[in-house]
This record gives C-alpha cells, structure tokens and sequence, in this order.
C-alpha cells in the first residue's frame, strides 16, 4: 500500500510507477489536477483513492485496472463526465462519484455488473441512464442532491436493492420503477416536490422505513396505517 493523503501533491509521485504488484493507492486530499495514463500499468490494484483533487478528468487507461475489485473514489473533483472504459471494471464493488459536475451517468456504467454500491451525490445529474438495471448485484444506491425528476425503468430489475437515497432531488411521483422491489428497505425522499404516495409502497415486502420530509404532500390515513402497522417507519 502507498498512502499520500493530504501530501500537499499537485502530481503523481514517480515512485509510484516503481511498485509494479501495488495493491492499495490512496491520493486523497491533495491538488492532483491530472492523473497520468500510466495509471492503467498497475495490474494489481484493488483499490484507489482519488477523492478530494482538483481532477477535471480521468483517463481512459482506468479501465485497463481489471483487478480493482473493492474500491474506487473520484468524489469532490471537477470532473464533467466520466470515460467509458470505466464499463471494463466488470468486478469493481463500490464506486463514489459524487460531488462533481457530472449530469448524466455514461451507459457503459449498466457494464459495472459487480457494483453493490455506487455513490452519486451532489453531481448534479439530471438523468440517469437505462443501462442502470443491469447492476444486478447492487445493494445501495445513493444520489441525494442532484437533479433528477424521474428513475428509468430498468431501475424495477435492481432486485438486490436494499438502501435507496433520492434526498434533494425534483421528483413530482414516486417512481414507479421501485414498485415490487423485493429487498428495498430504506427509502429516503426527503426535499422532493412530491404531493402523494402511493399505494403500492405498502407493498413492498422488506420495507422498513421510508422518509417523506419536506415534501407538500398528503398521505392517505389508511396507507399510512398499513405501513406502520407491519412496523414501517414513516416520517412526513
């Protein structure tokens, strides 16, 4: 492992290019503004850190990384869109992205088929790409801040979903996609535009709480007694 956290860097250490079996690169908290192609010549790196940098982009190169399994963080850079290649991290588990002016997620990212979680708040997105249903491994998704009004469709084969933040967003309905989630348990939609709920939310098997603050909306008595009743959380 190489740690350079808060090393006041404004580039990559040349060192780093001398340990071709690294595992673990953390760069966080440093004034990278560019990250060198080399970067995809570290073909045993299950984990980098890249999170709080001045990074306006990323290389293609970063999908050469085949083994980073665990962990990649690009959050609070400057980055406005993310390299396709990032699809080839077919067995990468948890991605943050959030925290740039990203506003739109590349189709490639429905390739990420390993991902349980994947972190995408305060990015500005105004939309978020079909392809999303196919991370079927995902467990927790988290895109609180941005600027979305809808989810797509595909959102309904995410079946292993179990955390759910859409906190902050411009959504007017609840999205139907979610309808029939078999392991959803939190679902927080918080400072929405949202004005019902519907009834279908008492359906959903493994639900156990669900966040409605800060939105003008009206819940119906009988619904939210059906939720409670088999020991949900509501707070509106």
């Amino acid at each position: 492992m190489l740690s350079y956290w808060r090393a006041g860097l404004s580039d990559v250490p040349d060192e780093v290019w001398d340990h071709p079996r690294l595992e673990v690169l953390l760069l966080p908290d440093n004034a990278l503004t560019r990250l060198p192609d080399r970067i995809g010549s570290l073909p045993h790196l299950h984990t980098l850190d890249l999170g709080h940098n001045r990074l306006a982009s990323v290389p293609d190169t970063l999908g050469d990384l085949s083994s980073l399994t665990r962990f990649l963080y690009l959050h609070d850079n400057e980055l406005t869109t993310l390299p396709d290649s990032l699809g080839r991290l077919t067995r990468l588990a948890y991605l943050n992205v959030g925290e740039n002016a990203l506003t739109g997620l590349h189709e490639s990212i429905g390739s990420m088929t390993g991902l349980v979680e994947l972190r995408a708040q305060h990015a500005t997105l105004t939309r978020l790409p079909e392809s999303l249903g196919g991370l079927t491994a995902l467990r927790e998704l988290w895109l609180r801040g941005n600027r979305l009004t809808a989810l797509p469709d595909s959102v309904r084969h995410l079946r292993e979903l179990r955390e759910l933040e859409l906190r902050e967003n411009a959504l007017t309905d609840v999205p139907g996609s979610l309808r029939g989630l078999p392991l959803l348990r939190r679902l927080d939609l918080r400072s929405n535009r949202l004005r019902d709920l519907p009834d279908w939310i008492a359906a959903l098997p493994a639900l156990e709480k669900v966040d409605l603050r800060w939105n003008d909306m009206h819940v119906p008595s009988g619904l939210l007694e059906a939720l409670t009743a088999r020991g949900c959380v509501v707070l509106y």
